[in-house]
């Protein structure tokens, strides 16, 4: 019974991972343990469906091409492991394997968007900040921020565009396109800081304070609770745009520990983009 579960389990791993590389536009690969495809130069490698893509597994990409000399590698993701940074990525490229994080889109699952190449993988973006810390108490100054997300592909917008111009977003820059009667094509950068891009962001001081703890069934049927191995973010402090008040504030209020120790910190913007940092208060 366990060998047909085992067997039916895997039969859907493979519809899912081929029903993703069909719409990253990218060719099944075979006899590989990490690798799953294979796209214009670059290897892919498919994350699961239900848990985020963690640095282990990035480690075990990173172990695999090493072995067999590949040298470029995607790495596909509805999550990635809160903690993952641009460090550790550039620690892998300068070991010789260069890792690109993208996020798979819901819309893989809509046969329509498929069909229509409306399926956009978006890079992951990355936040820096700088922390100050004075006896027991710590802000926050968010630095930068780092996006390689692209709207339109402008080559073929170029192509199919009529006369006029078309705004697009490229590799994280905001791109005015024009293009004259003769086809004559020039391109304006809009983006001036990287600031603009961010309407909101929240630091929760402690992140490892509370446990995301969820509720099953034990095998004698019994409710009880039990860990999920993640915590819950909880907005602490926040700074966000409105109409009448259109500026942001890039630097946390002063937050007072009151035991002295190590700390997980972890600053958000939205969803989807995080950072943690580990700070000692004596």
């Amino acid at each position: 019974m366990d060998d047909l579960t085992n067997g039916a389990l895997k039969q859907k791993e493979e519809l899912y991972i081929d029903l993703i590389l069909e719409a990253y536009k990218a060719k099944r690969m075979e006899g590989h343990t990490n690798i799953h495809g294979y796209k214009t130069g670059k290897l892919v490698h498919v994350g699961p469906l239900d848990v985020p893509v963690t640095q282990s597994r990035l480690l075990d990409i990173f172990k695999e091409c090493r072995e067999k000399l590949y040298t470029q590698v995607d790495v596909l993701g509805f999550e990635f492991e809160m903690g993952l940074t641009p460090q550790f990525i550039q620690e892998l490229k300068e070991k010789g394997v260069s890792i690109t994080l993208k996020y798979i889109p819901k819309d893989v699952f809509d046969k329509r968007a498929i069909e229509k190449g409306q399926a956009k993988f978006f890079g992951v973006a990355y936040l820096n900040t700088k922390e100050t810390v004075k006896g027991r108490t710590i802000s926050i100054e968010l630095t930068d921020f780092v996006t390689h997300y692209t709207q339109d592909d402008i080559e073929e917008l170029q192509q199919s565009m009529r006369a006029g111009s078309k705004v697009v977003i490229e590799d994280g820059q905001i791109i005015k396109v024009d293009k004259d009667k003769n086809g004559i094509i020039t391109r304006t950068m809009l983006t001036k800081n990287w600031y603009d891009w961010i309407d909101y962001w929240a630091v929760d001081f402690d992140y490892l304070s509370k446990q995301e703890i969820i509720k099953v069934k034990n095998e004698a049927e019994e409710t009880e609770e039990k860990w999920t191995g993640n915590y819950i973010f909880e907005n602490e402090w926040q700074s966000f745009r409105t109409k009448k008040t259109p500026t942001l504030e890039f630097t946390s209020i002063a937050h007072e520990y009151k035991v002295a120790g190590k700390y997980k910190v972890v600053d958000i913007l939205g969803i989807d983009t995080s950072k943690i940092v580990e700070v000692e208060v004596n």
